[in-house]
């Protein structure tokens, strides 16, 4: 039960989508810590390239390479399946990361806003989970499955839609079908669970959380008090891809400091006081 074995990945090879930035960028950097080989992938290739660069010279025991990748199309998954298979020969771990949003009042919320989000956020995540699931079965066993890691939210546990409609009900579905694939994978030696985090500091959030005087306003609003950190994804993927999570499948796993059990105030309040 030694640190390494548990949470270690020296010999795996992982695909993070999304990696670039945000979220995906913080899981590519703990896994080439804990020894994995790491393949970040996102529409922007150039910046996979620029931050593979920057974990390689990180001088840790895993490496990173980058190139460019879309899900947000069938023709785009099938490009991004070809780029893996000539990178590698097998895919211990997948890490759907990559996703997008769109923000608008309710009443003028457009119909285009749910194609687009939805054809990346779930639809290219789960062509893009079933095309590469021949690689991840080849090399999961009982005692070792392959990992399929979801990027949900938070925002797709609670009633939260705050004028990204689109967006949380897509998360939602991604929780669901977490569950789904978790349940009929699990004989196959793969597991799938998913993160549902909450507010933490990327391009999708740069809005609210591009200085520090913002990112205080913002966990303030936070049951823990804060945003969340580079550490909170590194603990929680290398956990659930590591050798402590091998016996965990269709879990949720609330990255968001309290927001998730959130509720309305004690309705007994007044009364009592």
């Amino acid at each position: 039960m030694d640190i390494q074995t548990l949470f270690g990945l020296d010999g795996k090879v992982a695909l993070v989508t999304g990696g670039a930035t945000g979220i995906g960028r913080m899981a590519c950097e703990a896994f080439v810590r804990a020894g994995a080989t790491v393949l970040m992938a996102s529409r922007k290739g150039e910046a996979c390239e620029a931050g593979a660069a920057e974990l390689n010279a990180l001088g840790a025991s895993g490496k990173a390479i980058g190139f460019a990748g879309d899900v947000g199309s069938e023709a785009g998954v099938d490009a991004l399946v070809a780029a893996v298979k000539e990178r590698t020969e097998k895919l211990d771990i997948l890490m759907n990361n990559a996703g997008i949003t769109w923000g608008a009042p309710l009443g003028q919320f457009p119909h285009a806003a749910w194609e687009k989000v939805m054809n990346v956020n779930v639809a290219g995540m789960f062509d893009l989970t079933q095309k590469l699931l021949p690689m991840l079965i080849a090399g999961g066993s009982v005692d070792d499955p392959a990992r399929v890691v979801n990027v949900g939210s938070v925002m797709g546990e609670r009633e939260m839609g705050d004028g990204a409609y689109s967006y949380s009900m897509s998360k939602a579905a991604v929780h669901h079908m977490t569950r789904i694939l978790g349940k009929e994978l699990a004989g196959q030696a793969v597991t799938v669970n998913a993160l549902a985090p909450g507010p933490f500091v990327s391009k999708m959030t740069a809005f609210a959380t591009h200085d520090a005087e913002m990112r205080n306003k913002v966990g303030a609003d936070v049951p823990l008090k804060r945003v969340g950190r580079d550490e909170d994804i590194a603990g929680c993927i290398l956990f659930l891809c590591g050798r402590g999570g091998a016996y965990v499948t269709g879990s949720v796993v609330p990255v968001s400091g309290g927001i998730n059990v959130m509720s309305g105030p004690n309705i007994f309040e007044q009364a009592l006081h």
